[in-house]
C-alpha cells in the first residue's frame, strides 16, 4: 500500500481559557490517500476549521502528529514547512481571501510568484488553471468585477496551481447561493476525476458530503466515520 498523501495520528488540541483546559480536538486519526476526497461534517464550534488549521500546518497540535507525503510537520523549521506547504497543499475558504488589487490571473498565480518562479511562467500557468475552472474569459478582471462563484473559482484554480498533493477546503461553498454552490460542487467533481490530488472538504451540506469518497463526523472533538454522508 502507498503512503498517505496526508495522515494524523492521537491528534489533539486545547487551549487555556481562564485556568481551565478547553479541549477541541480530541485523539483524532486520518488517513488520505492519493485521488480520495474526504468530508468532515459537524456543527458550528465543533472543531472543524481547527482540524485543517492543523493539518494544514497553520497551527501545533497539543499532542500527536500530521505528515505529509510521510514528512512529520514539527520536525521541520518555519521556513521548511512554508515551502513544504507550498509545495505541497492548496487552501480554498469559505471567503475567496483574494487580492482586490490584482488580476483574476495574478491572483491564481500567486503561489507561484511567492515561490519566485519566473512571472511569464506564473502568468502561463495561471491562463491554463482558470481556462480549467471556465474562466478563460475573466483573466484581467479584478475581484469587484467578478461574481461571488466566479470568485471562488479563481480560489480554486489559486489552491490547483501548483498541482497539490492535497487541496484542504473550509465551507468553500458555504457563502454562495444554492445555484451557485451547486454549480461549485460540478467543478469540484469535475477536478476530482481528472487529477490524483485529493480533497478534504469540511462542509455543513450533506449532499455535498454524500459526493465525496468518505465522510467524517467531528462531534465534542472526536472525529467517527459518517456511515449516512447525504443526511443531516
Amino acid at each position: 500500500m502507498s503512503e498517505p498523501v496526508l495522515y494524523c495520528q492521537h491528534l489533539s488540541r486545547s487551549y487555556q481559557e481562564g485556568g481551565n483546559t478547553l479541549e477541541v480536538l480530541k485523539d483524532v486519526n486520518l488517513s488520505v490517500a492519493a485521488g480520495q476526497s474526504v468530508a468532515i461534517k459537524g456543527t458550528s464550534g465543533s472543531g472543524k476549521t481547527t482540524l485543517l488549521n492543523l493539518l494544514g500546518g497553520i497551527d501545533k497540535p497539543t499532542s500527536g502528529l500530521v505528515t505529509i507525503l510521510g514528512q512529520n510537520l514539527s520536525t521541520l523549521a518555519g521556513s521548511q514547512l512554508d515551502k513544504l506547504r507550498n509545495q505541497t497543499l492548496g487552501f480554498v475558504y469559505q471567503f475567496h481571501h483574494l487580492l482586490g488589487e490584482f488580476s483574476a490571473q495574478e491572483n491564481a498565480a500567486m503561489p507561484l510568484i511567492i515561490a519566485r518562479r519566473p512571472y511569464k511562467e506564473c502568468m502561463e500557468k495561471a491562463a491554463l488553471i482558470l481556462e480549467r475552472v471556465g474562466l478563460q474569459e475573466r483573466l484581467s478582471h479584478k475581484p469587484a468585477q467578478l461574481s461571488g462563484g466566479e470568485r471562488q473559482r479563481v480560489a480554486i484554480a489559486r489552491a490547483l496551481i501548483n498541482n497539490p498533493a492535497c487541496v484542504l477546503m473550509d465551507e468553500p461553498t458555504g457563502n454562495l447561493d444554492g445555484h451557485t454552490a451547486q454549480g461549485i460542487q460540478a467543478l469540484m467533481q469535475s477536478l476530482k476525476a481528472e487529477s490524483t490530488t485529493s480533497f478534504i472538504v469540511v462542509t455543513h451540506d450533506p449532499l455535498f458530503a454524500a459526493q465525496m469518497d468518505s465522510a467524517y463526523l467531528l462531534n465534542n472533538g472526536v472525529l467517527t466515520e459518517d456511515s449516512s454522508p447525504g443526511e443531516q
